[in-house]
């Protein structure tokens, strides 16, 4: 999981100060199993969509 602001949209066209973006792959243990994905995105503190 990534979460990264870019310059771009904050201070070129649309200047949105607090955008971010989260970029996310689940594989593995994260992909089988909920528990463990469900954990992972407690601990920093996302919850599934």
């Amino acid at each position: 999981m990534c979460e990264a602001s870019h310059f771009c949209m904050m201070m070129r066209g649309v200047e949105k100060q607090q955008s971010s973006t989260v970029t996310s792959a689940m594989v593995g243990a994260f992909r089988e199993d909920s528990a463990t994905r469900n954990e992972f995105l407690s601990l920093v503190g996302r919850s599934r969509r």
